[in-house]
């Protein structure tokens, strides 16, 4: 399960990274053509990098958020859980 969600995680960021991409591209092409000016395409792609960090500070938060329902929904044991499971098996096992 924890596989599949960084895997959907990953992805999110992969098509952030190629959407900058390509922006970028459509940037560079504008500017060779000339259609723009090179400062303007520097602010453009500084824009860019920009708002793909935000996005990606958002993402990131949205899916921890969405990670930790979706484990509590699971009600999964925790390391804490296990720890003092097996604390108290260990205490059993003495006073046998």
């Amino acid at each position: 399960m924890e596989d599949m969600l960084k895997n959907v995680f990953l992805a999110g960021i992969g098509t952030l990274a190629l959407t900058y991409e390509k922006a970028t591209q459509v940037v560079d092409t504008l500017v060779t053509k000339g259609k723009i000016t090179v400062e303007q395409g520097k602010e453009l792609n500084e824009e860019l990098k920009r708002v793909v960090g935000d996005q990606k500070a958002k993402s990131d938060t949205a899916m921890d958020e969405k990670l930790k329902e979706l484990l509590k929904e699971l009600n999964l044991a925790t390391k804490e859980d296990l720890e003092g499971l097996n604390q108290r098996i260990s205490n059993l096992e003495k006073n046998i």
